[in-house]
């Protein structure tokens, strides 16, 4: 007999791990499936000092306590799969993978987003021959080098103090005259003397010799004036894009791509809900993707309940 199971949440960082949690607490057959290994995006960071509990604790250890956590509750996981195609119109929801084809009565979306790219010439050329999107990840390579990050939220400002641990010199480049950042993040930026910021400034063109980034073109938006900075390595923050590839269409979402869901994490497909990074939310932290995970594996055990419930009274009305 083919196995259906009540829940599978797509997508193994903190929302799909809480939904998981939650889920599996509410007596439900649950799994999760994620294109790469559980942990999500807080494996990159370097340290986390705003999720309640934990002054201060690194990304991965964080990460590591969730699935811990998760695990207690006998979850099915399924990891480093290659989604071929998602189905979330049938009644009964359907993943394919080049490894097998997988069912359920519910489907969370909690896919996350990716960093969001700057669409500029010579950015593709260069990735991970000088442009990078992870300072956790590539800043050990930039020892006595100069880096230039591009974005002034929380991420660009953190990624930039963090690369100053190896850089010699980190440009923070900012297309407004004020940073996005938190005041607090800020005021420790503004004190490290190996960052300088450029604001008014947008990227034009990353330019690189020897199959290497060696400049980065740019413009000042107030004055006009066109200039190139030497530079080892370019590390753009400039926010992120939802990773719905896989099901684009088939929910409601809104221009950006975002999905759009309601007060219960519902999306616009019936049986189908969201969390996390992927849907529209004007905060995207580990603190609010773990409460969205919560909501959403607890209306998911709900609307099963409410669906067996149905069933139940059908019966009895034919009888």
């Amino acid at each position: 007999m083919e196995e259906i199971f009540d829940c599978i949440i797509l997508g193994g960082g903190p929302a799909g791990l809480s939904a998981g949690l939650y889920a599996a607490r509410g007596n439900i057959k649950t799994a999760i499936l994620d294109i790469s290994t559980l942990g999500g995006q807080p494996v990159n960071y370097l340290e986390i000092e705003n999720y309640l509990g934990f002054p201060t604790i690194e990304g991965w250890e964080l990460s590591e306590k969730f699935e811990n956590h998760a695990d207690k509750f006998n979850i099915t996981k399924f990891t480093n799969e290659e989604i071929q195609n998602i189905d979330l119109k049938s009644d009964i929801k359907t993943i394919t993978t080049l490894k097998d084809t997988y069912k359920a009565r519910t489907i969370i979306l909690a896919t996350g987003a990716s960093a969001s790219k700057l669409g500029i010439k010579g950015e593709l050329e260069y990735t991970g021959k000088g442009v990078s999107y992870c300072a956790v990840c590539d800043g050990a390579f930039y020892k006595n080098k100069t880096v230039v990050v591009i974005g002034g939220g929380n991420a660009a400002v953190e990624e930039g103090m963090y690369l100053t641990k190896f850089a010699s010199k980190v440009y923070i480049m900012h297309r407004r005259n004020e940073l996005r950042a938190d005041k607090i993040v800020q005021e420790r930026a503004f004190k490290n003397d190996k960052i300088e910021f450029i604001f008014d400034t947008v990227p034009l063109e990353i330019i690189g010799e020897n199959n290497r980034v060696s400049k980065i073109k740019c413009q000042n938006k107030i004055t006009g004036e066109i200039k190139e900075i030497e530079t080892d390595g370019v590390f753009p923050y400039i926010g992120f894009s939802p990773n719905t590839k896989y099901f684009n269409g088939q929910v409601l979402q809104d221009e950006r791509g975002f999905v759009r869901v309601d007060e219960n994490m519902r999306t616009s497909e019936v049986g189908v809900f969201a969390a996390g990074d992927v849907r529209r939310t004007p905060l995207r932290q580990v603190i609010t993707a773990v409460a969205d995970g919560a909501v959403a594996g607890f209306s998911a055990v709900k609307y099963l309940e409410e669906v067996e419930q149905m069933i139940k009274e059908e019966g009895i009305l034919k009888v």
